[in-house]
């Protein structure tokens, strides 16, 4: 339902992995026994505190909290080869309510992405799962040099939109997520999926819905 506080929304960003494709699990799995591989034994900050990151944040946030404890490009090559076996193997699943979230705001909004993961992993992945089509905008995680948490990525969605930064939604499962879109100006909706909103997210949200199915209740 519209309120005076949506009326201005006239487009909705979706972050892809934890969001529309229930791909972070997997990505835990991957990451999880890359780290074991390199006998790291605090892996938290590698499944947890990197949520959310492209490859370029991730490898110097791993650089930065380990040193030269851990050969990172080893850590994120590893961990993407697991991946891309499991996709291989078990395919992706779309996330609860991911797709029929997609029609209810088609005809309304527009329809935008700004994913962290590079270009041609989104398209295949999307295509793969029958999504892609919904988006008129996709920005990813090539298509800029700074990825999440820098507001990049979302102020170059806003921009190919041709909107403003207040006239569009985030939609985002992870801190990272949810700094970058806060931080380029956009309200933020959180779904939660692997990580449970602390009080640091719950600060930066506009919202924070138990599922996709509740945006209905939002727009």
């Amino acid at each position: 339902m519209k309120t005076e506080e949506t009326e201005q929304i006239k487009a909705v960003i979706f972050d892809m992995d934890g969001v529309l494709l229930d791909s972070e699990s997997v990505c835990d799995r991957c990451f999880e026994q890359a780290a074991i591989e390199q006998n790291i034994e605090n892996r938290k900050p590698i499944i947890d505190d990197a949520r959310g990151m492209g490859k370029s944040s991730f490898l110097e946030f791993i650089s930065k909290t380990y040193g030269n404890k851990v050969d990172t490009e080893k850590l994120w090559n590893r961990a993407s080869e697991l991946f891309h076996i499991i996709e291989d193997t078990e395919g992706l699943n779309l996330l609860y309510f991911a797709k029929e979230i997609l029609e209810y705001l088609k005809p309304k909004y527009k329809i935008a992405l700004a994913s962290s993961t590079r270009r041609q992993s989104v398209e295949r992945q999307m295509k793969a799962t029958g999504i892609w089509d919904f988006f008129d905008v996709t920005v990813c995680g090539d298509d800029v040099q700074n990825t999440k948490p820098s507001p990049e990525i979302y102020l170059k969605a806003v921009e190919k939109l041709n909107l403003l930064p207040e006239n569009c939604i985030a939609v985002e499962d992870s801190l990272n997520g949810i700094k970058s879109a806060t931080s380029a100006g956009l309200k933020v909706v959180m779904v939660p999926d692997q990580v449970k909103p602390d009080e640091t997210m719950k600060k930066l949200c506009w919202k924070i819905l138990n599922s996709l199915e509740d945006f209905t209740l939002l727009l």
